[in-house]
């Protein structure tokens, strides 16, 4: 009797982390709007599994963890294309740009919009997904006004991480709430009725003595390559982001900002080195701390904890953020606020456009 060539079975591969981080992305687009991001996400996933044409392309990703949004990232680059016409086929099925929506018969366009223009993808791999959601504009806002509120004194607002600056022109937006209000009744921007359980202070007397930014890899907000960036991480089906996203684009036409190109400790340090007097100084970010490495978070928050020890009631410094939720199940908007180092929890919120529950 002939013994069989591969007795029993053969020992299981096992799938390299990154599948893993594209199944919770593929449930993220799920769950918030974005089904056709959803779908080929899964075959993504499969792909990368199977050690298909995305897979080998994205082999020196394979252990990347969910911080690192590589399938963002490389999804971003597709859109891209598509957003600036280079991938026709494809246009015809994503919803941002009028498509049907189908994934199933845009997939093999996405491996040929791969093959046929690699180098935007793979360019696309190097940056963090740069939104700018200005959507968080609706939370942060609370936290501003809660400073100018308790401070009674002009903001000096500093934002790290600012991709294209959106969320420092937060003031050129307009905010409603149970008859309240607060912002530019003008504005293309628009938020009503998002606050649950409470909103915030409206009725404060908020000025603006300075705003500038930072960010690794800024992005010109006036030019039509910092629109088609920015468009390109909005996940489409997503109508209302979009929407907002541009009309925000036209509100920093407008607005001028200036954007450092800088890493966060060392533009910190420099920014805090001295008390600003009879103004109160608030560093904010929004989703943007989980991009930074252990030793970057380290510094920056050795550096706010310095510069809070130089404040004074006529100098403060507040840290307003927006970030995941201990168990990452939702963001937070917190603040900390020197003389004293007290920490206040403001709002349950979302990464996007969404709901914020006052909580201040």
């Amino acid at each position: 009797m002939r013994r069989a060539r591969y007795p029993g079975t053969l020992p299981r591969v096992p799938e390299p982390p990154l599948v893993g981080v594209i199944r919770i992305y593929e449930l993220a687009c799920n769950a918030m709007g974005s089904p056709f991001y959803g779908e080929l996400l899964d075959r993504m996933a499969g792909d990368v599994a199977a050690a298909g044409p995305v897979g080998q392309f994205l082999d020196g990703h394979l252990d990347s963890t969910y911080e690192e949004a590589v399938p963002l990232r490389f999804l971003g680059g597709i859109h891209r294309l598509v957003l600036a016409g280079q991938a026709p086929e494809l246009a015809e099925r994503f919803p941002s740009v009028g498509g049907d929506g189908d994934a199933a018969r845009a997939w093999p366009a996405v491996l040929d919009a791969l093959q046929a223009h690699d180098a935007v993808v793979r360019d696309a791999l190097t940056r963090p997904p740069q939104t700018n959601e200005v959507g968080r504009s609706a939370a942060l806002v609370g936290g501003f006004l809660v400073v100018a509120r308790d401070t009674r004194l002009p903001l000096r607002v500093l934002e790290v991480g600012s991709s294209a600056g959106l969320n420092l022109r937060f003031d050129g937006y307009w905010y409603e709430a149970d008859g309240a209000t607060y912002g530019d009744p003008a504005s293309p921007v628009r938020f009503a009725g998002q606050w649950k359980d409470g909103r915030p202070p409206f009725d404060a007397r908020l000025e603006i003595a300075e705003r500038r930014g930072c960010d690794r890899d800024p992005i010109d907000a006036g030019t039509e390559d910092g629109r088609l960036t920015l468009l390109s991480y909005v996940w489409p089906g997503q109508t209302e982001r979009f929407a907002m996203l541009r009309a925000a684009l036209d509100v920093a036409r407008r607005v001028p900002v200036l954007i450092d190109r800088a890493d966060i400790p060392e533009w910190l340090v420099g920014q805090l080195r001295e008390p600003a007097t009879r103004r109160a100084t608030v560093v904010f970010h929004s989703i943007t701390w989980q991009y930074l490495t252990d030793h970057e978070r380290a510094a920056a928050e050795t550096e706010l904890a310095s510069a809070g020890g130089r404040a004074t009631p006529d100098a403060p410094l507040a840290w307003l953020r927006l970030e995941p939720s201990a168990d990452r199940s939702h963001p937070e908007l917190r603040v900390t606020t020197w003389p004293g180092g007290e920490e206040r929890l403001l709002a349950h919120c979302h990464y996007h456009l969404g709901p914020v529950r006052w909580v201040a």
